[in-house]
């Protein structure tokens, strides 16, 4: 089977062709900053984003007559169940309106769909968006009843190395009790339970460890004081917590290297963060572990900061007492997708329909 994979970016679109498990050839398409400035909203790009799609199949002498199936990088839809998902008509209504949110991940399923439409197979597909939702009811709770803990996450790598971690202790994932970090320039730990993440720091909006650009969780009662100061108005105050948060803000970078850089240089406050960054994951770890009421199989450290063996060791000398402790240092997130889709077309899962 020839699948095609899509995973659109802020500024890029990266671009694979598989067949079956074997990925054939990868490419990612950047575009220039003021190309993409020409267009109001991420949706707009659909059709410029489409044609550089097919100038890409062109050039690796490709066709999409040759595709079995399209998978597309899932976008901010409502809360659903973890899976693979056919495009549905629903689903291209709310990503096009952007309904639960703006994102460039909104423009997979569009993508994937009229590309599998224009190849004949129609088969398109999502697999495991961050808007993956599988909270048991007690991690749904904040103190505040206008405030419920939300599940945003990075589902597609987490699930991914969580049913690879599963196959190597020979256990069905849906058997497994797993804790998993991912750790890139936002950062989730979820707690998975029997192949559900029944608990998870919403990794995109204020909870949880703080990151390279992400503040995390914050004392309440100082961020409510900020909000008040004057100093700051709505928008910038948001950008403080996605973006401009956590290492950026105490460091002015959000690269690890160069934090280690200066720490080698005998920079206290970067070697302090560095530790802290690790101790904020590990203390994550153990309330997840926590959850899991400490039946816990196998801790997973996932994700770009993962390739740091000074970083993991950190967080592996805190955690290794509550289980073994497995690194799979990255995201490889274009076969996760094509993996989705193979689940499906082999029919060992069944295709879950967004309504």
């Amino acid at each position: 089977m020839k699948i095609l994979a899509l995973n659109p970016g802020s500024t890029s679109t990266k671009v694979a062709l598989f067949e079956d498990h074997t990925e054939l050839w990868s490419e990612t398409q950047r575009y220039d900053t003021d190309v993409i400035g020409r267009f109001s909203g991420v949706m707009e790009q659909e059709e410029f984003r489409l044609e550089e799609i097919r100038k890409c199949l062109a050039a690796h002498g490709a066709t999409v007559s040759d595709l079995d199936a399209v998978v597309g990088r899932g976008g901010l839809l409502k809360p659903i169940e973890s899976g693979t998902y056919e495009v549905s008509d629903e689903m291209l209504e709310d990503l096009r309106a952007c309904s639960w949110g703006a994102h460039a991940s909104n423009l997979g399923a569009p993508l994937a769909v009229r590309l599998a439409d224009e190849g004949g197979c129609g088969k398109a597909y999502i697999v495991d968006p961050v808007v993956v939702d599988e909270m048991c009811p007690l991690a749904r709770y904040s103190g505040l009843p206008e405030i419920e803990r939300r599940s945003i996450f990075h589902a597609l790598n987490q699930k991914a190395v969580a049913r690879r971690a599963a196959a190597e202790l020979q256990k069905p994932y849906a058997e497994c009790n797993l804790v998993v970090a991912h750790m890139g320039g936002g950062i989730s730990v979820g707690a998975h339970e029997k192949g559900r993440v029944i608990d998870v720091n919403n990794a995109l909006d204020g909870d949880g460890p703080f990151s390279p650009e992400r503040a995390g969780s914050l004392p309440v009662g100082g961020l409510v004081k900020l909000a008040f100061s004057g100093k700051y108005e709505l928008p910038q105050l948001l950008k403080m917590l996605t973006g401009k948060g956590g290492l950026v803000a105490h460091l002015g970078t959000n690269d690890l290297r160069e934090v280690i850089r200066r720490m080698d240089d005998g920079d206290d406050n970067a070697r302090l963060l560095f530790e802290a960054l690790a101790y904020r994951i590990a203390k994550e770890i153990g309330a997840c572990a926590a959850s899991l009421s400490g039946a816990v199989d196998a801790i997973i450290l996932t994700g770009g900061l993962a390739y740091n063996e000074r970083f993991t060791k950190l967080i592996s000398d805190r955690v290794a007492f509550i289980a073994p402790v497995k690194i799979y240092p990255g995201e490889d997130e274009m076969q996760a997708l094509v993996e989705g889709a193979i689940r499906v077309l082999n029919a060992s899962e069944e295709a879950r329909r967004y309504e």
